[in-house]
Protein backbone atom coordinates (compact mmCIF):
# COMPACT_ATOMS: atom_id res chain seq x y z
CA UNK A 1 0.00 0.00 0.00
CA UNK A 2 1.58 3.36 -0.96
CA UNK A 3 0.50 6.13 1.36
CA UNK A 4 0.64 9.77 0.25
CA UNK A 5 1.89 12.14 2.60
CA UNK A 6 0.47 15.19 3.43
CA UNK A 7 1.82 18.08 0.83
CA UNK A 8 0.32 15.66 -1.88
CA UNK A 9 -2.24 16.58 -4.27
CA UNK A 10 -5.13 15.11 -4.89
CA UNK A 11 -7.42 15.77 -8.28
CA UNK A 12 -10.59 16.26 -8.12
CA UNK A 13 -12.84 15.75 -10.97
CA UNK A 14 -15.77 17.88 -10.69
CA UNK A 15 -16.46 21.16 -9.29
CA UNK A 16 -19.58 21.32 -7.38
CA UNK A 17 -19.99 21.62 -3.95
CA UNK A 18 -18.64 17.99 -2.93
CA UNK A 19 -15.65 18.66 -4.74
CA UNK A 20 -15.78 22.21 -2.83
CA UNK A 21 -16.05 20.35 0.96
CA UNK A 22 -13.60 17.62 0.13
CA UNK A 23 -11.23 20.01 -0.57
CA UNK A 24 -11.77 22.29 2.59
CA UNK A 25 -11.31 18.78 4.50
CA UNK A 26 -8.17 17.84 2.20
CA UNK A 27 -6.37 21.19 3.38
CA UNK A 28 -7.39 20.37 7.14
CA UNK A 29 -4.62 17.31 6.42
CA UNK A 30 -2.52 19.11 4.51
CA UNK A 31 -3.35 18.43 1.42
CA UNK A 32 -3.75 20.81 -1.76
CA UNK A 33 -6.18 20.03 -4.33
CA UNK A 34 -6.16 20.70 -7.57
CA UNK A 35 -10.06 20.67 -9.56
CA UNK A 36 -10.73 19.83 -13.13
CA UNK A 37 -14.02 21.07 -14.54
CA UNK A 38 -15.44 22.93 -17.18
CA UNK A 39 -16.69 25.84 -15.10
CA UNK A 40 -14.92 28.71 -14.72
CA UNK A 41 -15.05 30.02 -11.03
CA UNK A 42 -16.43 26.46 -9.88
CA UNK A 43 -17.95 25.99 -5.69
CA UNK A 44 -14.86 23.68 -5.72
CA UNK A 45 -12.47 25.59 -7.70
CA UNK A 46 -12.88 28.60 -5.11
CA UNK A 47 -10.74 27.24 -2.16
CA UNK A 48 -8.30 25.27 -4.03
CA UNK A 49 -4.96 25.44 -4.67
CA UNK A 50 -5.29 24.40 -8.40
CA UNK A 51 -7.81 24.64 -10.51
CA UNK A 52 -8.31 23.35 -14.62
CA UNK A 53 -11.34 24.41 -16.67
CA UNK A 54 -11.52 22.07 -19.80
CA UNK A 55 -13.92 20.04 -21.39
CA UNK A 56 -14.18 16.83 -19.43
CA UNK A 57 -13.00 15.06 -22.73
CA UNK A 58 -10.40 17.39 -23.68
CA UNK A 59 -6.83 14.60 -24.02
CA UNK A 60 -4.21 17.19 -23.69
CA UNK A 61 -6.09 18.80 -20.37
CA UNK A 62 -6.65 15.79 -18.89
CA UNK A 63 -2.80 14.82 -19.71
CA UNK A 64 -1.76 17.61 -17.86
CA UNK A 65 -3.63 17.41 -15.08
CA UNK A 66 -2.64 13.99 -14.30
CA UNK A 67 0.86 15.30 -14.57
CA UNK A 68 0.14 17.85 -11.47
CA UNK A 69 -1.49 15.52 -8.91
CA UNK A 70 -0.60 12.31 -6.95
CA UNK A 71 -3.87 10.87 -7.17
CA UNK A 72 -7.52 11.81 -8.76
CA UNK A 73 -10.71 11.31 -7.29
CA UNK A 74 -14.33 12.75 -8.67
CA UNK A 75 -17.15 14.45 -6.88
CA UNK A 76 -20.25 12.72 -9.43
CA UNK A 77 -21.36 10.47 -11.67
CA UNK A 78 -22.09 11.88 -14.72
CA UNK A 79 -18.18 12.05 -16.47
CA UNK A 80 -17.52 10.56 -19.68
CA UNK A 81 -15.83 6.81 -18.54
CA UNK A 82 -13.44 7.28 -21.31
CA UNK A 83 -11.84 10.01 -19.57
CA UNK A 84 -11.53 8.64 -15.90
CA UNK A 85 -9.67 5.57 -17.75
CA UNK A 86 -7.38 7.81 -19.74
CA UNK A 87 -6.56 9.57 -16.31
CA UNK A 88 -5.86 5.96 -14.45
CA UNK A 89 -3.58 5.29 -16.63
CA UNK A 90 -1.49 8.15 -15.61
CA UNK A 91 -2.53 8.24 -11.96
CA UNK A 92 -4.56 6.12 -9.41
CA UNK A 93 -8.49 7.10 -9.74
CA UNK A 94 -10.00 6.55 -6.45
CA UNK A 95 -12.57 4.71 -6.28
CA UNK A 96 -11.95 2.97 -9.74
CA UNK A 97 -13.58 4.09 -13.24
CA UNK A 98 -14.81 0.41 -13.23
CA UNK A 99 -16.91 1.43 -10.04
CA UNK A 100 -17.67 4.71 -11.98
CA UNK A 101 -19.05 2.84 -14.82
CA UNK A 102 -21.11 0.74 -12.92
CA UNK A 103 -23.11 3.05 -11.12
CA UNK A 104 -23.59 5.92 -14.30
CA UNK A 105 -25.80 3.30 -15.53
CA UNK A 106 -28.91 2.05 -13.57
CA UNK A 107 -29.11 -1.60 -15.76
CA UNK A 108 -25.74 -2.57 -14.64
CA UNK A 109 -26.16 -1.29 -10.94
CA UNK A 110 -29.27 -3.17 -10.31
CA UNK A 111 -28.01 -6.33 -11.95
CA UNK A 112 -24.44 -6.01 -9.80
CA UNK A 113 -26.82 -5.28 -6.33
CA UNK A 114 -29.16 -8.43 -7.23
CA UNK A 115 -26.17 -10.01 -8.13
CA UNK A 116 -25.35 -10.61 -5.20
CA UNK A 117 -28.35 -12.01 -3.41
CA UNK A 118 -29.37 -8.27 -2.30
CA UNK A 119 -32.81 -7.34 -2.32
CA UNK A 120 -34.37 -4.30 -4.88
CA UNK A 121 -37.20 -3.07 -6.24
CA UNK A 122 -38.62 -5.37 -9.52
CA UNK A 123 -36.85 -4.04 -12.26
CA UNK A 124 -36.82 -5.09 -16.04
CA UNK A 125 -34.41 -3.37 -18.30
CA UNK A 126 -36.08 -1.58 -21.00
CA UNK A 127 -34.24 -0.86 -24.34
CA UNK A 128 -36.94 -0.29 -27.00
CA UNK A 129 -40.99 -0.10 -26.79
CA UNK A 130 -41.52 -3.33 -26.97
CA UNK A 131 -40.10 -4.56 -24.07
CA UNK A 132 -42.41 -2.65 -21.60
CA UNK A 133 -45.51 -4.57 -22.07
CA UNK A 134 -44.05 -7.80 -21.22
CA UNK A 135 -42.14 -6.03 -18.26
CA UNK A 136 -45.23 -4.48 -16.94
CA UNK A 137 -46.92 -7.45 -16.91
CA UNK A 138 -43.98 -9.04 -14.88
CA UNK A 139 -44.33 -5.96 -12.59
CA UNK A 140 -47.34 -4.83 -12.36
CA UNK A 141 -48.37 -1.67 -11.71
CA UNK A 142 -47.62 1.34 -10.27
CA UNK A 143 -44.44 1.87 -11.88
CA UNK A 144 -41.65 3.80 -12.19
CA UNK A 145 -39.75 4.04 -15.45
CA UNK A 146 -36.04 5.70 -15.08
CA UNK A 147 -33.72 6.64 -18.05
CA UNK A 148 -30.59 3.99 -17.81
CA UNK A 149 -28.23 7.12 -17.43
CA UNK A 150 -28.12 10.36 -16.28
CA UNK A 151 -30.93 11.30 -14.10
CA UNK A 152 -30.87 12.74 -10.64
CA UNK A 153 -33.14 14.48 -8.28
CA UNK A 154 -35.83 13.31 -10.24
CA UNK A 155 -35.14 14.19 -13.52
CA UNK A 156 -35.43 11.33 -16.14
CA UNK A 157 -37.78 9.17 -14.55
CA UNK A 158 -41.89 8.90 -14.87
CA UNK A 159 -44.26 7.17 -12.50
CA UNK A 160 -46.78 5.12 -14.73
CA UNK A 161 -50.50 4.22 -13.08
CA UNK A 162 -53.04 2.77 -14.85
CA UNK A 163 -54.41 3.85 -18.02
CA UNK A 164 -51.40 5.55 -18.51
CA UNK A 165 -49.79 5.39 -22.44
CA UNK A 166 -46.58 3.80 -21.51
CA UNK A 167 -44.97 4.30 -24.47
CA UNK A 168 -45.84 7.69 -24.65
CA UNK A 169 -43.93 8.11 -21.07
CA UNK A 170 -41.19 6.14 -22.86
CA UNK A 171 -40.73 9.37 -26.09
CA UNK A 172 -41.11 11.87 -23.36
CA UNK A 173 -37.89 10.27 -21.75
CA UNK A 174 -36.30 10.88 -24.80
CA UNK A 175 -36.46 7.32 -26.12
CA UNK A 176 -33.31 6.03 -24.34
CA UNK A 177 -32.52 2.73 -22.27
CA UNK A 178 -34.47 2.86 -19.38
CA UNK A 179 -35.21 0.83 -16.32
CA UNK A 180 -39.22 -0.14 -15.01
CA UNK A 181 -39.23 -0.59 -11.08
CA UNK A 182 -41.56 -1.88 -9.15
CA UNK A 183 -42.82 0.62 -7.13
CA UNK A 184 -42.28 0.81 -3.20
CA UNK A 185 -44.63 0.90 -0.65
CA UNK A 186 -42.34 2.27 1.68
CA UNK A 187 -41.85 2.99 5.66
CA UNK A 188 -38.90 5.12 4.54
CA UNK A 189 -36.21 6.17 2.69
CA UNK A 190 -32.50 5.67 4.48
CA UNK A 191 -29.04 5.62 3.17
CA UNK A 192 -25.66 4.39 4.50
CA UNK A 193 -22.19 5.89 3.67
CA UNK A 194 -19.47 3.65 3.99
CA UNK A 195 -15.83 4.00 3.23
CA UNK A 196 -12.98 1.33 2.46
CA UNK A 197 -9.57 1.85 2.70
CA UNK A 198 -6.70 1.06 0.46
CA UNK A 199 -5.75 -2.01 3.07
CA UNK A 200 -10.01 -3.11 2.73
CA UNK A 201 -10.46 -1.45 6.31
CA UNK A 202 -14.34 -0.52 6.54
CA UNK A 203 -15.89 2.16 8.31
CA UNK A 204 -19.70 2.70 7.78
CA UNK A 205 -21.38 5.84 9.14
CA UNK A 206 -24.66 5.59 11.12
CA UNK A 207 -28.31 5.15 9.18
CA UNK A 208 -29.60 8.25 8.53
CA UNK A 209 -33.31 8.71 6.96
CA UNK A 210 -34.12 11.05 3.74
CA UNK A 211 -36.84 12.95 2.98
CA UNK A 212 -37.53 14.40 -0.27
CA UNK A 213 -39.60 17.28 -1.50
CA UNK A 214 -40.26 17.46 -5.46
CA UNK A 215 -37.66 14.77 -5.46
CA UNK A 216 -34.93 16.67 -3.72
CA UNK A 217 -33.17 15.49 -0.66
CA UNK A 218 -35.02 17.96 1.83
CA UNK A 219 -33.78 16.89 5.09
CA UNK A 220 -31.73 14.12 6.23
CA UNK A 221 -32.22 12.97 10.13
CA UNK A 222 -29.34 11.16 11.64
CA UNK A 223 -30.30 8.67 13.25
CA UNK A 224 -32.81 7.16 10.97
CA UNK A 225 -35.77 6.04 13.74
CA UNK A 226 -35.85 2.48 12.67
CA UNK A 227 -35.34 -0.66 14.56
CA UNK A 228 -31.93 -1.38 15.40
CA UNK A 229 -32.43 -5.10 13.60
CA UNK A 230 -33.26 -2.83 10.04
CA UNK A 231 -30.10 -0.79 10.92
CA UNK A 232 -27.91 -3.57 11.34
CA UNK A 233 -29.29 -4.90 7.51
CA UNK A 234 -28.62 -1.62 6.03
CA UNK A 235 -24.90 -1.36 7.23
CA UNK A 236 -24.45 -4.99 6.42
CA UNK A 237 -25.58 -4.33 3.13
CA UNK A 238 -23.27 -1.45 2.43
CA UNK A 239 -20.45 -3.69 3.68
CA UNK A 240 -20.87 -5.97 1.03
CA UNK A 241 -21.35 -3.92 -1.49
CA UNK A 242 -18.23 -1.76 -0.71
CA UNK A 243 -15.98 -5.29 -0.38
CA UNK A 244 -17.52 -6.51 -4.15
CA UNK A 245 -16.88 -3.58 -5.55
CA UNK A 246 -13.12 -3.27 -4.99
CA UNK A 247 -14.22 0.02 -3.26
CA UNK A 248 -11.27 2.28 -2.03
CA UNK A 249 -13.34 5.32 -1.60
CA UNK A 250 -16.76 6.24 -0.81
CA UNK A 251 -19.74 4.60 -1.37
CA UNK A 252 -23.55 5.78 -0.54
CA UNK A 253 -26.47 3.51 -0.38
CA UNK A 254 -29.63 4.67 -0.48
CA UNK A 255 -32.48 2.13 0.07
CA UNK A 256 -36.06 1.49 1.15
CA UNK A 257 -37.29 0.60 4.38
CA UNK A 258 -40.53 -1.61 3.91
CA UNK A 259 -43.63 -1.58 6.34
CA UNK A 260 -42.29 -5.23 7.22
CA UNK A 261 -38.82 -3.55 7.84
CA UNK A 262 -37.59 -5.24 4.36
CA UNK A 263 -34.45 -3.62 3.36
CA UNK A 264 -33.92 -2.94 -0.18
CA UNK A 265 -31.45 -1.06 -1.74
CA UNK A 266 -31.89 1.82 -4.81
CA UNK A 267 -29.15 3.26 -6.11
CA UNK A 268 -25.64 3.58 -5.38
CA UNK A 269 -23.22 6.78 -5.59
CA UNK A 270 -19.65 6.05 -5.33
CA UNK A 271 -18.85 9.75 -3.61
CA UNK A 272 -19.40 11.66 -0.58
CA UNK A 273 -23.77 11.83 -0.79
CA UNK A 274 -25.82 15.05 0.01
CA UNK A 275 -27.27 13.03 2.99
CA UNK A 276 -23.52 12.30 4.66
CA UNK A 277 -23.12 16.39 5.12
CA UNK A 278 -24.60 16.01 9.22
CA UNK A 279 -21.40 14.03 9.69
CA UNK A 280 -19.34 17.46 9.16
CA UNK A 281 -20.51 18.71 13.08
CA UNK A 282 -21.94 15.41 14.35
CA UNK A 283 -18.84 12.79 13.60
CA UNK A 284 -15.13 13.23 14.48
CA UNK A 285 -14.23 12.57 11.25
CA UNK A 286 -16.65 13.65 8.39
CA UNK A 287 -17.91 11.90 4.94
CA UNK A 288 -14.85 14.30 2.95
CA UNK A 289 -12.08 13.85 5.38
CA UNK A 290 -12.93 9.51 5.55
CA UNK A 291 -12.64 10.50 1.53
CA UNK A 292 -9.40 11.92 1.78
CA UNK A 293 -7.75 9.39 3.86
CA UNK A 294 -9.49 6.39 2.15
CA UNK A 295 -7.67 7.82 -1.02
CA UNK A 296 -4.51 8.92 0.04
CA UNK A 297 -4.00 5.43 1.71
CA UNK A 298 -4.20 6.75 5.28
CA UNK A 299 -5.93 4.90 8.00
CA UNK A 300 -9.79 5.49 8.07
CA UNK A 301 -11.46 7.67 10.78
CA UNK A 302 -13.46 7.27 13.68
CA UNK A 303 -17.50 7.74 12.37
CA UNK A 304 -19.06 7.59 16.15
CA UNK A 305 -22.17 9.83 16.00
CA UNK A 306 -21.14 11.87 18.83
CA UNK A 307 -24.81 14.00 18.45
CA UNK A 308 -28.62 13.54 16.69
CA UNK A 309 -28.84 16.18 13.28
CA UNK A 310 -30.90 17.32 11.08
CA UNK A 311 -29.58 18.59 8.22
CA UNK A 312 -31.78 20.42 5.65
CA UNK A 313 -31.02 21.67 2.57
CA UNK A 314 -31.04 25.31 1.24
CA UNK A 315 -32.83 25.03 -2.29
CA UNK A 316 -33.08 27.50 -4.54
CA UNK A 317 -34.28 30.53 -2.71
CA UNK A 318 -34.15 29.25 0.32
CA UNK A 319 -30.40 30.40 0.46
CA UNK A 320 -31.83 33.97 1.22
CA UNK A 321 -32.37 33.05 4.66
CA UNK A 322 -28.65 33.21 5.48
CA UNK A 323 -28.67 36.02 8.26
CA UNK A 324 -31.61 34.85 10.06
CA UNK A 325 -29.42 30.66 9.82
CA UNK A 326 -26.15 32.89 10.69
CA UNK A 327 -27.96 34.59 13.92
CA UNK A 328 -29.62 31.01 14.84
CA UNK A 329 -27.90 29.45 17.80
CA UNK A 330 -26.68 26.38 17.08
CA UNK A 331 -27.11 26.52 13.93
CA UNK A 332 -24.00 25.20 11.32
CA UNK A 333 -24.69 26.89 8.29
CA UNK A 334 -22.40 25.94 4.88
CA UNK A 335 -23.02 28.21 1.62
CA UNK A 336 -21.40 26.48 -1.62
CA UNK A 337 -20.64 29.92 -3.23
CA UNK A 338 -22.72 29.27 -6.90
CA UNK A 339 -23.50 33.17 -7.98
CA UNK A 340 -26.68 32.46 -9.25
CA UNK A 341 -29.78 31.49 -7.24
CA UNK A 342 -32.33 28.60 -9.59
CA UNK A 343 -35.37 27.05 -8.86
CA UNK A 344 -33.92 23.30 -7.22
CA UNK A 345 -30.56 24.20 -7.08
CA UNK A 346 -28.89 23.53 -3.92
CA UNK A 347 -27.13 26.59 -2.74
CA UNK A 348 -26.02 25.22 0.79
CA UNK A 349 -26.98 23.36 3.77
CA UNK A 350 -27.73 23.78 7.19
CA UNK A 351 -27.36 21.20 10.01
CA UNK A 352 -28.55 21.92 13.94
CA UNK A 353 -27.54 19.37 16.21
CA UNK A 354 -29.04 17.77 19.59
CA UNK A 355 -27.89 15.26 22.00
CA UNK A 356 -27.74 12.12 21.34
CA UNK A 357 -30.75 10.19 21.73
CA UNK A 358 -29.85 6.42 21.52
Amino acid sequence: MTMIPPGGVIGIVGGGQLGRMTALAAARLGYRCHIYCPEPDSPAAQVAAAATVAAYDDAGALARFAATVDVVTFEFENLPHASLEALARARPVRPSPRLLELSQDRRAEKAFVAGLGIATAPFAAIERPADLAPALARIGLPAVLKTARLGYDGKGQALLRDGDDDAAAWRGLGQVACVLEGFVDFACEVSVIVARGLDGTLATYDVVENRHVRHILATTHAPAQVAAAVADAARAIARRLAEAADLVGLLAVEMFVGRDGTVLVNELAPRPHNSGHWTIEACPTSQFEQLVRAVAGLPLGDTTRRCDAVMTNLIGADVDAWPTLLAEPGAHLHLYGKRETRAGRKMGHVTRLSPRST
